[in-house]
């Protein structure tokens, strides 16, 4: 059972990801931070402490693996905007806590290392990694978390072409809604990484999901 939910998510975001980013969608989120002059890519950010593994599931390594897989497999994947500092985006950044969830769900394994999280990813094939990492983009503004708590009920327009929408919940949680109903919603655990240059991004407690896994 737990095979046949990821051949079919790797088969849907498959074709998700081969038609990403025919041209840049715009944010339909609430204005830029007029203060993002730095172009210090996120790529940059995700690279400062190595390639490797670790035991801290609160960091990032494994969605910093992930763009460093899909660029190399696929040198002009649209991926690579989070290398440019230069283009104003917004990115919701999965922990590796989140992607050992999202792991654990697809296979009903229990995961003990990031490697072996990330391996079971990875295999889900090139196509799909790529797929899932542009529904966590939001290109064409720079959105801090102060803005995001005033934007309760938007409806934000991801690289990947789909969309999420944000809750604003107690006034200070912001929380967001993607396609997959069965499953957890995403929290912000780390607010307004890079801030200060126009790209941003945002730690997220869950992996958002494309579609209904």
């Amino acid at each position: 059972m737990f095979a046949r939910r990821i051949m079919t998510a790797a088969a849907t975001l498959g074709l998700v990801g081969s038609a990403a980013l025919v041209s840049a969608p715009s944010a339909s989120a609430h204005g830029w931070d007029q203060s993002a002059t730095g172009t210090r890519s996120l790529a940059a950010v995700l690279a400062k402490d190595g390639s490797g593994f670790d035991r801290n599931w609160n960091d990032f390594d494994i969605v910093d693996n992930a763009v460093t897989a899909v660029l190399t497999a696929k040198p002009s994947s649209p991926v690579g905007v989070l290398a440019d500092g230069k283009v104003a985006l917004t990115a919701f950044l999965p922990t590796d806590r989140a992607f050992r969830n999202l792991a654990s769900d697809l296979t009903g394994k229990h995961y003990r290392s990031e490697s072996a999280v990330f391996a079971d990813v990875a295999s889900l094939g090139i196509d799909t990694v790529e797929a899932v990492l542009l529904y966590h983009v939001v290109p064409g503004a720079t959105v801090t978390y102060r803005q995001a708590l005033r934007s309760d009920g938007a409806t934000l327009t991801t690289a990947s072409g789909g969309t999420v929408k944000v809750d604003v919940k107690w006034c200070w949680l912001v929380s967001l809604v993607d396609n997959d109903p069965n499953d957890r919603n995403p929290y912000v655990v780390k607010a307004d990484i890079n801030k200060g240059n126009a790209q941003i991004a945002h730690g997220i407690s869950e992996v958002l999901r494309p579609l209904d896994l």
